[in-house]
């Protein structure tokens, strides 16, 4: 029954969320998502705890491993690390494959995915949280291939080889010059442009989550449990999707005035299969045609959810694959339940 009560709160996503009028700028539409404004977030942001010195986020080991990391949370409460954040520094660039609650006074392992193809040295003993998330086309392609990885293998890796080569292909369209590959290049070669971006969008009363279309595209859509996180983490989004925008066809035509409400009853109908989380709560993913994602709840709500409309190609994710340093051997099959 609790299972079940866990898959329904995403199932009534729909009739519990509303869609609030969109803002529009340069090729970006964000609709805001309004809900319960009273709910107190109970955990630090990544920034936060990172910034207080309460957390840190390094190698699992002297020889690292490129799809892990190790969290230390010292905090007397847990912290909140977001789908698709970026951390910079040690061994190279990687963001989060997943939505964590990492528990306070505890040190795990969390899952994530490189960013800097071109290195492998040491650049810092300790990873720093980068204002930015994965760009938006590789993040919603990363949760197609981590949400196989996890229904398939019981594993919570991505695709590596495809989210370099969507890098690499960004990239190639914005004339980045990225001399190790990485993804923050293209941010900062780009920072002027993406910064008028997010100066556009402020968060309304009682958001708690954004949807966002980039041209006539309806692209994807976070879901946080409270106005508070959603206010810290909306120059992030707004960056992760403004590196689209500045991709993209500028001839292209302005969405529908409903892709936000689809995309949320697109969520609230998807199938929900149950899966351990790397912290606590538990992970969720979404199968559904042209949707992937996942969510994460605890507390016996969504702490966040995020969902991408993908083409096809992009829900038959292939092996991963990682040249820089051998997978870690640390596969825990966990209980499985769909909805």
């Amino acid at each position: 029954m609790e299972c079940l009560d866990r898959a329904l709160l995403v199932k009534s996503l729909a009739s519990r969320v509303k869609v609030g009028e969109p803002t529009a700028f340069r090729g970006l539409t964000v609709w805001p998502l309004l809900g319960d404004a009273s709910v107190e977030p109970g955990y630090l942001t990544l920034d936060e705890a990172l910034q207080r010195g309460v957390a840190q986020v390094t190698e699992v080991s002297a020889s690292g491993s490129v799809p892990e990391l190790k969290f230390a949370n010292s905090a007397e409460m847990p912290v909140f690390l977001m789908d698709g954040e970026e951390l910079v520094g040690a061994k190279q660039n990687r963001v989060l494959n997943l939505s964590i609650l990492a528990p306070a006074g505890k040190t795990i392992v969390i899952p994530v995915s490189c960013v800097e193809a071109g290195r492998w040295r040491q650049t810092s003993a300790a990873f720093q949280s980068s204002p930015r998330a994965h760009f938006a086309t590789g993040r919603a392609k990363r949760n197609a291939s981590v949400t196989e990885a996890r229904q398939d293998r019981g594993s919570s890796q991505s695709d590596q080889g495809e989210v370099w080569s969507d890098i690499a292909q960004m990239a190639d369209r914005l004339s980045v010059d990225a001399p190790t590959h990485a993804m923050a290049d293209a941010f900062e070669q780009h920072a002027p442009a993406i910064e008028d971006f997010v100066r556009a969008f402020a968060p309304v009363e009682g958001q708690v989550g954004a949807a966002f279309a980039v041209g006539g595209h309806t692209s994807g859509m976070d879901l946080f449990d409270c106005p508070v996180t959603l206010a810290k983490m909306l120059p992030k989004l707004v960056r992760s999707y403004a590196l689209d925008v500045l991709a993209a066809d500028p001839a292209s035509k302005p969405p529908s005035g409903t892709g936000a409400a689809r995309l949320l009853q697109a969520v609230s109908d998807a199938t929900v299969s149950v899966h351990g989380a790397a912290g606590e709560g538990e992970d969720l993913r979404f199968a559904a045609p042209r949707l992937a994602g996942g969510a994460l709840v605890a507390w016996g709500r969504i702490v966040h959810l995020a969902a991408f409309r993908v083409s096809p190609g992009d829900q038959e994710a292939g092996p991963v694959s990682t040249t820089l340093a051998s997978p870690a051997s640390r596969r825990r099959n966990r209980g499985l339940i769909v909805y």
